[in-house]
């Protein structure tokens, strides 16, 4: 067998910047091109800025780890660069890296909002439901995925529901066995919901068993949020009277932030979502001990 001849050269005319050069490889007829950091080069902040921003144009997003090791540098020095870019309104950081689209999300309808992701919300409510026992307490908040929770609720016992949200309380009213306790307040038209100080005073004297939560954003750094600093004061009442706490988020929730923040996501127990989420956010949130539930839809 005949030995491989590998030749190289080096096509100085297509150096990318001062501290990378464009280095050619042929090997058995074939091309190959790689990105080079030139020795003894030591990248300046203007430099790495440059090549992260290039990156961001031809993928839309970067990745702090694959930063890290391609610019040799430290994570540490990456989110710097990030963080930097992100004040010159360059890029908006997302958890492990950035993207050039925004992840902040915006106070939309209640109709509008039931109309996304519907199928993966149904999924999600069937997966919920299933852990609601007899004779529970629990309290619904307000959002289209758990008005798609109360849709599928009915029980054969005694079931105690508080919820926010008249959207719920609409649905679950005619159903046997199931008290509802509606709180008051100040009525937001887009969600259908009330939130205030009116709310939260009623809470004051109950605990509950299980809070089926909906939110507008996850952020595995920031945590979770909503679009209402009144509504996110009213879940984190929520999330502090119940002693077990149940996220219901489709995969467009990850990534996203919302006005008002809720809580950390260590503040949580559980979340369902959808076939959609990535493994990898999935394997994080397990690492920080939170259970995950992934919904999958039915023909």
């Amino acid at each position: 067998m005949g030995k491989t001849i590998v030749k190289r050269v080096t096509c100085w005319g297509l150096c990318v910047s001062n501290s990378f050069i464009l280095v050619k490889y042929f090997v058995s007829g074939f091309s190959i091109c790689i990105l080079k950091q030139k020795r003894n080069h030591i990248m300046t902040i203007s430099e790495r800025h440059e090549i992260i921003l290039k990156k961001l144009k031809e993928q839309g997003k970067v990745n702090v780890q694959e930063l890290s090791e391609e610019l040799a540098v430290s994570e540490v020095t990456i989110r710097k660069d990030l963080r930097l870019l992100e004040d010159k309104n360059l890029l908006f950081r997302t958890h492990g890296g950035a993207t050039l689209s925004n992840p902040y999300t915006s106070d939309r309808p209640v109709s509008e909002k039931a109309k996304i992701q519907a199928k993966e919300k149904e999924a999600i409510a069937k997966e919920a439901v299933k852990l609601i026992g007899d004779n529970d307490s629990i309290i619904l908040a307000s959002g289209t995925t758990v008005s798609a929770l109360a849709r599928e609720i009915y029980s054969q016992y005694r079931l105690t529901v508080i919820t926010s949200s008249l959207d719920v309380s609409l649905t679950l009213s005619g159903r046997e066995n199931i008290e509802i306790s509606q709180l008051g307040g100040q009525l937001r038209p887009s969600s259908n919901s009330v939130v205030g100080p009116y709310a939260e005073q009623f809470l004051n004297n109950i605990t509950c068993g299980i809070l089926f939560l909906g939110v507008d954003g996850i952020d595995l750094d920031y945590g979770l949020t909503t679009t209402n600093l009144m509504e996110a004061s009213l879940n984190q009442k929520f999330i502090e009277i119940s002693q077990y706490t149940i996220v219901l988020a489709d995969h467009t929730k990850f990534g996203k932030r919302g006005f008002g923040r809720i809580c950390t996501i260590g503040s949580i127990q559980h979340i369902i979502t959808d076939e959609q989420t990535p493994q990898s956010i999935v394997n994080e949130l397990e690492k920080k001990g939170i259970r995950v539930t992934v919904a999958k839809q039915t023909d």
